[in-house]
């Protein structure tokens, strides 16, 4: 029976960004935003092709496909048309493709467009100046270890990164720093973010990070602590 259906194209192991691109609904076209769950289900339904295992097929494609560029990946929707988080060219975690309807998918021009800074879209605005340098973040001195006698023929180094790390460039940490740090021994990460909220949202806030910590397994690890 797959075979037959194979053949007759009616099932497919895997599926190209031209295919979705040509069948992006026509009442998404204007906001280039498809909703993975949305995606999913027409690949569930029969609206498009049918796939062998449609939830792992779309989740390493559109890795694929944002890495490359022929889409973008955006969460956390904002009424302006914005969204809090967008991916485009770069090296993402299977993780963040999650089918949910707070998740969208984006057509290429319209990844580009509101990934670029308002300068580049619009066109206007006063001539580009030097980019300020981030104030560096102070790294937090490690608490002291008792002195150990040296063993000899046994000399080591111990090397300490810290600093403030743009968010654009926070998934290539899992990339690129970390393969080389796991090359040496005794390796312990940490991390450390602030946010500011509303006060009036500030509890639900918190509530939801730590319920987010606890789905990770990390609750015991990491704190979230107001200030």
């Amino acid at each position: 029976m797959i075979t037959a259906l194979k053949s007759q194209a009616l099932l497919n192991e895997s599926v190209g960004a031209g295919y979705i691109e040509r069948n992006w609904p026509p009442a998404l076209k204007e906001s280039g935003a498809w909703p993975l769950a949305s995606l999913r289900q027409s690949f569930l339904n029969g609206a498009l092709t049918r796939l062998l295992d449609p939830d792992a097929t779309l989740r390493s494609r559109v890795v694929e496909f944002v890495n490359r560029g022929d889409f973008g990946l955006a969460s956390g929707a904002k009424p302006d048309g914005d969204y809090e988080r967008i991916l485009f060219e770069d090296l993402i975690d299977p993780a963040d493709v999650t089918f949910e309807a707070g998740v969208f998918l984006l057509l290429k021009n319209k990844a580009k467009t509101v990934k670029a800074p308002p300068e580049l879209v619009s066109g206007a605005g006063p001539e580009p100046g030097p980019t300020p340098e981030p104030e560096p973040v102070p790294c937090r001195e490690p608490e002291p270890k008792p002195e150990q006698e040296p063993v000899p023929g046994a000399a080591k180094r111990t090397f300490r990164i810290c600093g403030d790390v743009p968010l654009e460039v926070w998934n290539r940490l899992g990339t690129k720093v970390l393969p080389k740090l796991r090359s040496g021994s005794e390796l312990r990460i940490g991390i450390e973010f602030s946010v500011t909220v509303e006060t009036g949202v500030a509890p639900s806030f918190q509530t939801d990070l730590k319920q987010i910590l606890d789905d990770l397994g990390l609750a015991d690890r990491v704190r979230v602590e107001p200030t």
